[in-house]
């Protein structure tokens, strides 16, 4: 199987700044996709960011300028870097992986158990 586990989470105060890291394991061929979501009591997960293979990334219009995803690919690992938080960015971030394992069936798309960001003064 493929295991994702997420880590960083806690808390910060308005302005402060967090580091999520997701490490990906398992029988994997190959990472194409790794991306950060997050979903607050009451709401629906929603798209934070997602880089795939080769580098380009995409943001939440509410993040954007504020937040930088990067991707170790020796280390299979995805970071999420927070900076200015804000309240409304308390949520619990998931971690999601997507591409082909060495077993059948070929493809994945795995999600980490979430960790905590809450932002409060």
């Amino acid at each position: 199987q493929v295991q994702v586990v997420e880590s960083g989470g806690g808390l910060a105060q308005p302005g402060g700044s967090l580091r999520l890291s997701c490490v990906v394991s398992g029988s994997i061929f190959s990472i194409r996709r790794m991306g950060w979501y997050r979903q607050a009591p009451g709401k629906q997960c929603e798209l934070v960011a997602v880089i795939v293979s080769g580098g380009r990334v995409n943001y939440a219009d509410s993040v954007k300028g504020r937040f930088t995803i990067s991707r170790d690919n020796a280390k299979n690992t995805v970071y999420l870097q927070m900076n200015s938080l804000k309240p409304e960015d308390t949520a619990v971030y998931y971690c999601n992986a997507e591409g082909s394992r060495q077993y059948l069936p070929t493809d994945f798309n795995s999600w980490g158990q979430g960790t905590q960001v809450t932002v409060s003064s």
